[in-house]
C-alpha cells in the first residue's frame, strides 16, 4: 500500500505595499480634515490680503494692532467654544461684557478705585452672573437659549442704568495697558525686541518637545503616526511660521500684553479640555448627555462650571474691550456674542455638541479678524464685509455637516 504526501499548493510571495509619502499626506489630511481644515483657510486667507494689499496686512504695526483689536472676541470664542461642546449656548455674553466694562467704569472714574481692585471685582461679578445663569439651566433645567436670552437683555439694561446713557472715562493707565500696552524692553539693543525673541525661543522648544512626547507616545501605544519625513516637515514648518510672527512682533514694540493673557487662557483651558476630569466630561455630556449620567459624570456640575468659566471670560473681555476705548460706553459689546458663536463654529465647533478644541475657536477667531482687517485695508464697505462674514459662517457650519456625512459613510 503506498500513501502520497498531499503536494503543498503553489505560493505567491507576497510583499506588502509601501504607501508613497505623498499618499500617506491625503490620508493624514483627509482623517484630519476638521482639525487643519480652517487652519489652511487661514494661511490662504493671510497670503491672498498680504497680495491683496500689497503687503499692508502683514507690516509689523497692523500685526499688534490685529492681536489687539481681536483680543476681546479671541476670549470670548475660547468660552463659547467650551458652552457649545457642553451642548449649550450663551447669547448673553456681549451684554454681560457691556455690563462688566460699565461696572468697572464706575469704580475706577466715579469712585476712584485702584485699577488691579476694580479687575478683580469685575471678574468676580462675571462669575457670579455666570453662576447665577449657570445655576437656572443646570438644577432647574432650563434651557441655555431661554436664559440667556433674558441675561442679555437684563446686562443690557443693567449697562444703561450704570452709566445713565453716557460714557465714563478715562481710565488709569495701568487698566489701558491690559488691552493696549506691549512688554517693556529688556537688554542689550539688537534692533529687536528682546524679551518677544526669547518668548518665540521658548515657545518653538515647548512645541517642539510636546510634539516628540506625543510621537513617542503614540508609538508605544502603536497608534498610526505620520512617518518620520512628514512629521520633520511639520515640525519645520510650525518652527518657521512662529519664528515669522515673532521676529514680526520684534520688529515693532513686541508681545501686547493682551497676547500674553490670551496665551495663558489658551494654554490653561486647552490642558484643561485634554487632560482634565472635567474637560472629558464636558466632552462625554456633548456627546452623549444620557450615557455620560449613566457613567456617572456629575452634569449639573460641570453644566454649572461651564457657565462660570463662561462668566468669568465674558467679565475680562468686557475690560479688555473698555480698556482699548479708554470708555465704558453703553454701547459696547453689541454683536460680540454672534463673532463668538461664529468662531466657535468656522474653528470647529458642533452644532450637536461633544466637538471642538480651545484651538479651534482661536483659529476661527483670527480667520473672522483676518477677513475684517484685511477688508478694511483693500476697501470693501462693511454691508459687503456683512454678506461674506455670513457666507464664510454658512461654508463652515456646511463644511462640517458634509464631513460627518462623510464620516458615517
Amino acid at each position: 500500500m503506498t500513501t502520497t504526501t498531499p503536494s503543498a499548493p503553489d505560493t505567491v510571495a507576497t510583499h506588502p505595499i509601501r504607501p508613497s509619502a505623498g499618499a500617506l499626506l491625503v490620508h493624514a489630511l483627509r482623517a484630519n480634515m476638521r482639525r487643519y481644515g480652517m487652519l489652511v483657510a487661514l494661511a490662504f486667507l493671510v497670503v491672498l490680503f498680504q497680495i491683496w494689499t500689497d503687503g499692508t496686512l502683514l507690516l509689523p504695526n497692523n500685526v499688534s494692532n490685529l492681536v489687539q483689536q481681536n483680543s476681546y472676541i479671541l476670549i470670548l470664542a475660547m468660552g463659547m467654544m467650551i458652552v457649545i461642546i457642553a451642548g449649550h449656548i450663551d447669547l448673553s455674553v456681549g451684554s454681560l461684557a457691556a455690563f462688566v466694562g460699565a461696572l468697572s467704569a464706575v469704580m475706577m472714574v466715579r469712585h476712584d478705585l485702584p485699577w488691579v481692585l476694580a479687575l478683580v471685582l469685575a471678574l468676580l461679578v462675571g462669575a457670579v452672573a455666570g453662576a447665577w445663569q449657570g445655576y437656572f439651566i443646570a438644577y432647574l433645567g432650563i434651557p441655555s437659549f431661554i436664559v440667556t436670552l433674558a441675561g442679555m437683555l437684563l446686562f443690557r439694561g443693567l449697562t444703561q442704568i450704570f452709566l445713565e446713557g453716557r460714557s465714563l472715562a478715562p481710565f488709569p493707565e495701568g487698566f489701558q495697558n491690559i488691552a493696549k500696552g506691549f512688554i517693556p524692553e529688556m537688554g542689550p539693543y539688537t534692533q529687536y525686541h528682546n524679551p518677544t525673541l526669547f518668548i518665540g525661543l521658548v515657545t518653538v522648544v515647548f512645541l517642539l518637545l510636546r510634539e516628540w512626547r506625543d510621537r513617542k507616545r503614540q508609538v508605544a501605544y502603536e497608534l498610526e503616526v505620520l512617518p518620520t519625513g512628514l512629521w520633520a516637515l511639520k515640525c519645520v514648518a510650525m518652527t518657521a511660521a512662529i519664528g515669522a510672527f515673532t521676529l514680526t512682533l520684534a520688529s515693532f514694540h513686541g508681545v501686547p500684553v493682551v497676547m500674553l493673557v490670551m496665551c495663558a487662557l489658551l494654554i490653561g483651558l486647552g490642558y484643561v479640555m485634554r487632560n482634565a476630569v472635567v474637560g472629558r466630561h464636558v466632552y462625554a455630556l456633548g456627546g452623549n448627555k444620557a450615557a455620560a449620567k449613566l457613567s456617572g459624570v456629575k452634569d449639573k456640575r460641570v453644566t454649572f462650571l461651564v457657565f462660570v468659566n463662561m462668566g468669568v471670560l465674558a467679565a475680562l473681555a468686557g475690560c479688555v474691550y473698555a480698556a482699548r476705548l479708554n470708555a465704558g460706553t453703553p454701547q459696547a459689546g453689541l454683536n460680540f456674542e454672534l463673532e463668538a458663536i461664529a468662531a466657535a463654529f468656522i474653528g470647529g465647533a458642533s452644532m450637536s455638541g461633544g466637538v471642538g478644541t480651545v484651538m479651534g475657536a482661536v483659529i476661527g477667531g483670527l480667520v473672522l479678524g483676518v477677513l475684517n482687517n484685511g477688508m478694511s485695508l483693500v476697501g470693501i464697505g462693511t454691508d459687503y464685509q456683512q454678506v461674506i462674514k455670513g457666507l464664510v459662517l454658512l461654508a463652515a457650519v456646511g463644511f462640517d455637516v458634509w464631513n460627518k456625512r462623510r464620516a458615517g459613510r
